[in-house]
């Protein structure tokens, strides 16, 4: 049995990168490689906040994490010769700097081209099986393939993307040395899909509240009587200040407070679709957005061919969601201010909409609770990334990618 390590997700030396300065050497990839700890399987737990969706945890056993594979997924991430211009990266559209999304209405690709529809976040992908909007990619590792042949994203070939990582010596040492079969674009997918898994968003202002207040209720008489409680059990005093010290590291506000109530109570009904660790229950719902388009972008439609999924699209997590403007599959709603707004007057009819679409009875301190809940309550830190330290161009790779792309009739 391969030796196993726990691990913190969120922890930054996971996504530090190989130590050193500037561009990567043969010689501190060598060095990376021939240590034993960076090929051990690594067992994640979650912070507090999604440690209660640890049993959801998706991919591992298809796509065990190392430190190796996921410092590879980290160098293709930020790495824009992925593309067929070399001007698009994964970090292009989903950046760090923008909540691992992009704050455009619709993803830009190579030279340029517009998608038609936002971006989605990249953070908390560990918890999600289904990927797109649509979820037409089953896997973390399907989707991380996509982008690169998409015409309107990298407009590159999985062939030219292999040839031109064949061509950088820095990278065929490390594919071979982590995967039996070397430098595939299978592998290429699983190396991003490790990065991403181990981006996750840390404990919120929401987390540390309730984590205080699951505790009072829970020892309620002992709380009542701190000092009986420091002389019987000092323990469980001691763990009550620490809560009480975390909670207060971590402010809520009132407003805040009785958005994160109301957010969970039947008067909002926002836990219909968000709900879980995450805050989605990873399915597809019809919200009426842009139904009233002469021809409407069908969603999860596309991929089943049900009725009942036309104009679907998948719930999308809210933690850090403050970090992720514009909103909704077509990006139409610019601040979360519209996106309470919109529920409240029950999406736009049609045919298909979701039974959960109600028109809401919401004050207007309700909905900026609710908003206050969204952008206070529920943003923690991501993990600090090194997006640098990368391998140095090789005119090799450039030539290699040139050939594929011609045999390939992409100009």
């Amino acid at each position: 049995m391969l030796p196993t390590e726990t691990v913190m997700l969120g922890d930054p030396a996971l996504t530090a990168g190989i130590p050193g300065e500037g561009d990567l050497t043969d010689e501190q990839i060598d060095a990376w490689l021939a240590d034993p700890k960076n090929h051990i399987v690594l067992k994640p737990e979650l912070p507090l906040g999604l440690k209660a969706g640890e049993a959801e945890i998706q991919g591992l056993d298809a796509n065990p994490l190392t430190r190796a594979k996921i410092e590879l997924g980290r160098q293709l991430y930020f790495d824009p010769r992925l593309s067929s211009d070399v001007t698009i990266s994964c970090a292009s559209c989903h950046n760090p700097e923008k909540g691992y999304a992009f704050d455009t209405r619709f993803g830009i690709g190579v030279g340029g081209q517009e998608g038609g529809r936002n971006t989605p976040t990249a953070y908390n992908r560990i918890l999600s099986g289904a990927q797109f909007w649509d979820g037409r990619a089953a896997s973390l590792e399907e989707q991380a393939k996509g982008p690169i042949a998409n015409p309107i994203e990298m407009s590159n070939t999985h062939e030219a993307c292999v040839a031109c990582l064949k061509g950088i010596p820095g990278y065929v040492k490390q594919f071979d040395k982590i995967f039996d079969d070397g430098l595939t674009i299978d592998n290429v997918a699983k190396a991003i899909a490790s990065f991403e898994r181990v981006i996750v968003t840390g404990p919120a202002p929401w987390d540390y509240y309730q984590e205080l207040k699951s505790f009072e209720t829970a020892y309620a008489a002992d709380v009542e009587d701190l000092d009986a409680l420091k002389e019987e059990d000092p323990d469980l005093y001691a763990e009550y200040n620490r809560l009480k010290e975390a909670a207060a590291q971590h402010p809520l506000s009132e407003s805040a407070a009785r958005g994160g109530e109301l957010f969970f109570s039947d008067k909002a009904g926002c836990t219909a679709c968000h709900l879980g660790a995450n805050f989605t229950d990873e399915k597809y719902h019809n919200l009426g957005v842009g139904m009233d388009a002469e021809k409407p972008d069908l969603g999860r439609f596309e991929v089943t061919q049900q009725d009942a999924d036309r104009g679907a699209f998948k719930t999308p997590t809210v933690r850090n969601v403050a970090q992720t403007a514009p909103y909704m599959h077509d990006g139409s709603q610019a601040t979360l201010e519209e996106v309470v707004e919109w529920y409240a007057q029950g999406g736009h009819p049609n045919q298909w909409l979701s039974e959960k679409i109600k028109k809401l009875e919401l004050s207007d301190q309700d909905k900026a609770d609710l908003v206050a809940f969204m952008k206070e309550g529920l943003t923690g830190d991501l993990p600090k990334v090194n997006a640098g330290r990368l391998l140095p161009d090789a005119e090799a790779a450039k030539e290699a990618s040139e050939k594929a792309l011609e045999e390939a009739g992409v100009n």
